[in-house]
């Protein structure tokens, strides 16, 4: 019998406890709904990191907490990297804490990339900007990746995860995922420090 599929979630948002938090939370409900509606064991709990808790130690010479934050994210099978939309693009502290992640750190890892803004006028950046990166280190990207107005964020998040069900459904994601992690836990990931 395979172990459960481990969902994890990184959060890029300067703000700690943010809306794009919560966004992501709903994500990671959805991927797990998907999953089980496929007949995936998932497991309960997975890491989770928010990246504001880090900001002070980013820049950091010498700082352990964002490595421990790696490492704990590369146990992941599945993870989930949302960010709000600045600058046409995913935060600067999203990319300072990648930037820390050891080439090919993904490999192995399924990746849902998300990204939040106040326009609909940004909804490509996730496809131009984020899923590269997340690719770059390693991580298979089915699908196309999430984008969400932030008008949605205000809302029931239980309701908000049972669309984001939908929209991965309907992008062809769920399937994908299911089967990308058929085999959980049986691929070689790359950890922080190798």
């Amino acid at each position: 019998m395979s172990e459960p599929v481990v969902v994890g979630v990184l959060v890029g948002n300067p703000r700690p406890a943010s809306r794009t938090l919560n966004a992501a939370l709903a994500l990671r409900a959805a991927v797990r709904q998907s999953l089980s509606e496929r007949g995936r064991r998932v497991a309960e709990d997975g890491p989770l990191v928010d990246a504001a808790e880090l900001a002070a130690e980013v820049f950091a010479p010498g700082g352990d907490r964002v490595r421990a934050a790696l490492a704990e994210l590369a146990t992941a099978d599945v993870l989930v990297v949302a960010s709000p939309t600045y600058k046409a693009t995913y935060t600067g502290l999203l990319k300072a804490v990648l930037d820390q992640a050891p080439g090919g750190w993904l490999t192995g890892t399924v990746a849902v990339p998300l990204l939040v803004a106040a326009s609909d006028r940004h909804a490509l950046a996730v496809e131009l900007h984020l899923r590269p990166l997340l690719v770059e280190l390693g991580a298979i990207v089915p699908g196309r990746g999430v984008f969400l107005n932030e008008s949605v964020l205000g809302g029931d998040l239980d309701a908000l995860a049972a669309s984001l069900v939908e929209q991965l459904d309907g992008a062809g994601t769920s399937a994908a995922l299911s089967a990308l992690t058929s085999d959980a836990g049986s691929t070689e990931k790359v950890g922080v420090g190798q």
